[in-house]
């Protein structure tokens, strides 16, 4: 029987419906939770969105860790765990991926979450277009990218499910105003937009300050422009559509390649691919692998990076500053596992 992800926001997180910011989308499969906390002291907007792609669990767990974990003293945060919850209740074709994930928490109790695909269910997309055009631009793709949230923005009223839930995020995002707004993603290790800041223009030099700190840590990141060309993405439209600096993260992911071995849970939470050390000595791929890229590391990653995103909004524009605590680092996920610092509620 089909039962929602189970989410045990922090305290101060009020747990609100897509749908308050697009009513087209009340009662559909494509309404989403959104929570948001506020601080007791005036500041900026932040927005995270994990769960985009539904195959890239370090997105939506890193945004689960700000969910659960995260105390707010100044400014407000506002989380979506599962973008596109569409894309949770499948998984993708031909590709062997596991049904869900599992943690082990503090108290020896287990956290179970899905593991979906990258398209929206096609249920709620059929039927694919042969080409799918991109409303706001006339970009041409594959048919099956109308599926895929991140081809979709800025979203339209009366689109497909998608394009619609597309318009539904873009809207919260002209209304609620967030100074700076994420979407944490994985990538195959063997693509080149690997461990990767994707910045617009607009938060090139706050990503620029950000990638310097993080290096400081010992943390290498790259640092990408967003094509302009390149459109229906977040590190796109966000920018050209809102007043919102967008940021897009990418972490590598073994279970998203194509040189994979068997693909199920272990995999999903491990990294450890026997392919990918071949992959790697072959100097094949676009991250360092040790012979594994644990989901700690990974969530570890971005929720790192995040932190000092807002330790440099505070410096750049300080009457734009959120204030966090209580959110795990790389460090601490790696020392005590990402289960430690869940919930112990849950199923």
């Amino acid at each position: 029987m089909w039962t929602d992800d189970l989410f045990v926001p922090a305290p101060g997180f009020e747990k609100h419906m897509l749908s308050e910011w697009f009513d087209g989308l009340k009662g559909t499969p494509a309404d989403n939770p959104v929570y948001i906390q506020k601080g007791e002291e005036p500041g900026g907007t932040v927005l995270i969105l994990g769960g985009t792609h539904p195959t890239e669990p370090a997105g939506m767990m890193a945004a689960v860790l700000f969910l659960e974990r995260a105390k707010v003293s100044r400014g407000r945060l506002i989380i979506i765990p599962q973008t596109n919850i569409m894309g949770y209740s499948h998984t993708s074709p031909q590709e062997a991926h596991p049904r869900s994930i599992s943690f082990t928490t503090a108290d020896g109790g287990k956290r179970t979450f899905r593991f979906g695909s990258r398209l929206t269910n096609t249920l709620y997309e059929w039927p694919a277009p042969d080409i799918y055009i991109h409303p706001a631009s006339g970009q041409q793709l594959p048919g099956k990218e109308r599926g895929n949230i991140n081809r979709c923005y800025p979203g339209i009223p009366d689109g497909s499910p998608t394009e619609q839930m597309a318009y539904g995020i873009t809207q919260l995002i002209l209304k609620e105003k967030p100074d700076l707004s994420f979407d944490l993603h994985e990538a195959s290790p063997e693509y080149p937009v690997v461990n990767a800041i994707v910045a617009h223009e607009r938060s090139m030099e706050l990503a620029a300050m950000t990638v310097m700190d993080l290096e400081d840590m010992g943390i290498a990141m790259r640092l990408e422009p967003s094509p302009k060309n390149l459109r229906g993405l977040t590190h796109r439209e966000w920018g050209d559509y809102t007043e919102t600096m967008p940021i897009l993260m990418e972490t590598g992911n073994p279970v998203q390649g194509r040189l994979r071995g068997r693909t199920d849970e272990k995999l999903a939470l491990t990294g450890v691919d026997k392919a990918y050390v071949v992959a790697s000595a072959l100097g094949r791929l676009y991250i360092p692998y040790d012979g594994k890229q644990t989901i700690e590391y990974r969530a570890g990653r971005h929720t790192t990076s995040i932190l000092a995103f807002l330790d440099n909004l505070d410096l750049l524009f300080d009457d734009k500053g959120v204030s966090v605590e209580g959110v795990p680092n790389l460090a601490e996920l790696e020392e005590k596992g990402l289960g430690f610092f869940l919930s112990p509620a849950g199923r």
